[in-house]
């Protein structure tokens, strides 16, 4: 199981990557983002791989800046819920968590409900959790974890996102 946290860019970035790269290999993938539900580039770009890799969102319009609403707690409890089945079903060799961590810190569903699911992953499945703020218990069950760190970002000079790179 790998983990991609940290306060630094790239962590979807990362694991879309590994998707690709799972594609790549003819492995089928499943990603579930959470927190997210605005449309992005990589949407795009993975429909191409549509025979590959499944992708679902299970987050409403971005709430970062105020408190969850119920339907944004209901979104995320439904694909966590879809992300076992997913998990589960033997179809898919990588199964990435996108913003799980996030949704976690959030109250969206509890780290023991993201515990629980990291606990029944078959042998031989992949699994990827991205966000801000991992558990610590999410990373000590982890076999790899990486922490994006932010040296420099120019959206601090006021750059917003661009199309294509960070959109």
């Amino acid at each position: 199981m790998q983990v991609y946290t940290g306060e630094g860019k790239g962590k979807t970035t990362a694991a879309f990557g590994l998707a690709l790269r799972a594609a790549g290999a003819g492995l089928k993938v499943f990603i579930a983002q959470f927190v997210k539900g605005a449309h992005y580039s990589e949407l795009d770009a993975l429909a191409r791989f549509a025979d590959l890799i499944t992708i679902r969102q299970y987050g409403q319009a971005c709430f970062i800046h105020g408190p969850p609403q119920a339907k944004d707690v209901e979104a995320a409890r439904e694909g966590l819920l879809e992300s076992r089945r997913a998990l589960l079903s033997g179809e898919y060799a990588v199964v990435i968590l996108d913003e799980a961590n996030v949704a976690t810190h959030f109250g969206l569903f509890s780290v023991e409900s993201l515990l629980e699911l990291i606990a029944a992953r078959p042998a031989g499945v992949e699994l990827v959790i991205t966000g801000r703020r991992a558990d610590p218990r999410v990373i000590e069950r982890a076999d790899l974890v990486t922490e994006m760190r932010e040296v420099k970002h120019y959206y601090t000079r006021g750059v917003g996102g661009r199309k294509g790179i960070e959109k």
